[in-house]
């Protein structure tokens, strides 16, 4: 069963997106799968502390 999905609405730094959207490339990803490893990443690591 695949884990619930939500769809949210964001603003976002143009740079940013502009960055975020190479580096899903590189990685192969569509840019939502790609921005959703990220903070899945950064809450693991937030976790730790």
């Amino acid at each position: 069963m695949k884990p619930l999905k939500e769809k949210i609405s964001i603003t976002i730094d143009r740079d940013i997106l502009e960055k975020l959207k190479v580096d899903a490339e590189k990685d192969e990803r569509s840019l939502s799968q790609y921005i959703n490893k990220i903070l899945k990443e950064h809450l693991k690591d937030e976790e730790m502390i």
